[in-house]
């Protein structure tokens, strides 16, 4: 039996009518068009479709929608205002911190999520940070080196 459930996705709140058991991935990606978290090991483990939930970086294939409800969601289409593009999003740009960009935008907003708690982080907490976010082209010293960018410009 689905039920109505309202949610607050990038300032917006939406009404959606959903399976009890449906994750907040797939309504994100499914019933509102988002589709910068991507779906790929709906196990928790490669941080693809990680967003911010009242601030903090999520697996979202591992979360209910449902429970999902009273929480702020923060995903990629939400981060940049209008055309200008956040400055972790630019810095990722100007440090070629991406190649096939499939974690791009988990690897991001947990970039956010960290700067926001720390603004200045070490190498090492950078890491610590990312570790549920995996990357299997960069090798990481770029991403690393545009958080530092971010933090250093701060």
């Amino acid at each position: 039996m689905k039920e109505m459930i309202t949610l607050k996705v990038n300032k917006e709140v939406h009404e959606v009518l959903v399976e009890p058991r449906k994750t907040l991935l797939d309504v994100i990606r499914d019933d509102l068009g988002l589709t910068g978290a991507k779906k790929a090991c709906d196990l928790g483990n490669c941080g693809s479709c990680t967003i911010l939930m009242d601030g903090k970086p999520v697996v979202s294939c591992l979360i209910l929608a449902v429970d999902a409800q009273g929480k702020e969601i923060l995903t990629i289409e939400g981060l940049a205002d209008g055309e200008n593009l956040h400055p972790i999003q630019q810095a990722f740009i100007d440090h070629n911190a991406f190649q096939c960009g499939y974690c791009t935008a988990g690897m991001i907003l947990t970039a956010k999520a960290l700067l926001n708690r720390n603004p200045s982080p070490t190498k090492d907490e950078i890491r610590e940070a990312l570790s549920g976010n995996l990357c299997r082209c960069t090798g990481y010293d770029q991403i690393i080196e545009a958080i530092q960018a971010v933090a250093q410009s701060r």
